[in-house]
């Protein structure tokens, strides 16, 4: 069962590793750079109410594992009219249908990332097996399924004259493989697996009105906003919101910025400007190895602490981009990709053991819910338009000027992580928390 469990969150990372690092490159080639916020808040937008909907089905009507199979489907088939459309449009896309076929796609996708912690949870009670210590080293081979599809897109089809990746020459010159439709065409074809291999798991249940029913205030999660009442609670809330706002930055902006270093005869030929998703791949080896850091740590430091640690790294991550470059700076690269896990589990992580800890049972999964409410869906959604908004300032309003560009990136890598820095210290001197060694 854990080997079934773990093909399952291989395949679900990996529909959402092969365009998420690499969508925005691909924006910037067919001239599309002033939309890459709109693609990425749509994930955010849709997180705010699909994945309660999609629970409301899982319960009542539809068993997991099935609406699993059935978002996937749905998902992929949109997914892949994308890559279609795109591949026959070549530099004549246009916003409007590309963006239709996208969004229909991320709003089946996105629910699925709680339908198969659900499939996951009940496999694992049924054979008798602790969901706390089994199911994490099933989920890190969700991460590896990112990093696998991603180097899929960056290695395997990149070469031009291997007759699969189709030329598209923009005014920034791009036209490796990383910016052709293909890659959503690799996400459609594991999301298709996915689809038909989720009806091959074993049955969830589902309450088709026998015992309590749940109100849809408790089905959407509502009860939870009650939390708002306690101060420090709020507090928790309000900060995780405002630590969203970072969470799709780099997703969204940081391979444009590598790969327009392309564009610069001094950094055109370098392993790094050529090869961003293999570079931003380490992101990912990061966040896998530093799940295994998150309990040493809250024991020995507390909640608290860990959620500096994680908003300080945030500061760093967009800093080092700032400050780096493909070439001589390539180090500065490295080390943003490797403070990347430390920014994004201490605290998604760490958040929701505290959300664990500090709610009752009753309005826990709720409160979870809120959590990731507020993170990935308003946070995350804010973020990506505000940073938008930042690059086209500093950025694309210089077309042409590859030296005024590249000043403007990194004066929006700098400008990221002043903010960055300002939450964290505020987070330091407004929230209160004593840390029991005993009691993380």
């Amino acid at each position: 069962m854990k080997f079934r469990l773990i093909v399952m969150n291989f395949l679900e990372f990996a529909v959402w590793g092969a365009y998420l690092t690499s969508m925005g490159s691909f924006l910037v080639t067919v001239g599309l750079e002033a939309h890459i916020g709109i693609f990425y808040a749509m994930q955010g937008i849709v997180s705010i109410f699909m994945p309660a909907i999609m629970g409301i089905v899982a319960d009542r009507w539809i068993p997991a594992q099935k609406l699993l199979g059935i978002c996937h489907f749905i998902a992929a088939a949109f997914m892949g009219g994308l890559a279609a459309y795109a591949l026959g449009a070549g530099e004549a896309i246009r916003f409007a249908p590309a963006f239709a076929l996208y969004a229909v796609s991320v709003a089946f996708y996105m629910p699925t990332l709680a339908l198969s912690n659900s499939v996951a949870f009940s496999a694992l009670r049924k054979c008798g097996l602790d969901t706390e210590k089994d199911f994490p080293p099933i989920r890190v081979f969700g991460t590896i399924g990112f990093i696998v599809a991603m180097l899929t897109v960056n290695f395997l089809l990149i070469d031009a004259e291997g007759g699969l990746t189709v030329s598209f020459t923009s005014a920034d010159g791009l036209t490796s493989l990383q910016v052709t439709p293909y890659q959503f065409a690799v996400s459609a074809i594991f999301g298709l697996l996915l689809s038909v291999y989720a009806f091959t798991l074993p049955a969830c249940a589902v309450n088709r009105g026998d015992g309590e029913k749940k109100g849809i205030v408790d089905a959407l999660g509502l009860r939870a906003f009650t939390l708002f009442k306690e101060k420090r609670m709020a507090l928790f809330f309000i900060f995780s919101m405002l630590l969203g706002v970072s969470l799709q930055i780099t997703n969204g902006f940081a391979n444009p910025f590598i790969t327009s270093f392309q564009n610069i005869p001094e950094y055109a030929d370098t392993w790094g400007a050529r090869n961003a998703n293999a570079l931003i791949s380490l992101s990912q080896v990061s966040e896998t190895l530093c799940i295994l850091l998150i309990p040493f740590f809250l024991k020995r430091f507390g909640i608290k602490t860990v959620m500096l640690i994680a908003l300080f790294a945030w500061v760093l991550r967009f800093g080092f981009f700032g400050l780096g470059n493909p070439g001589s700076g390539l180090w500065l690269f490295v080390l943003s990709m490797i403070v990347y896990g430390v920014a994004f589990d201490f605290f998604n992580i760490s958040g929701a053991l505290f959300v664990d800890k500090e709610t009752d049972d009753k309005i826990r999964s709720s409160a979870q819910g809120l959590f990731m409410l507020m993170t990935n869906g308003i946070g995350a959604t804010i973020g990506t338009l505000g940073a938008q908004a930042v690059v086209n300032h500093f950025v694309y309003s210089h077309a042409g000027d590859m030296a005024a560009q590249t000043a403007g990136w990194s004066t929006s890598w700098f400008i990221f992580a002043g903010y960055a820095l300002v939450v964290a210290v505020v987070f330091a001197l407004v929230f209160k928390y004593r840390h029991d060694p005993n009691n993380i």
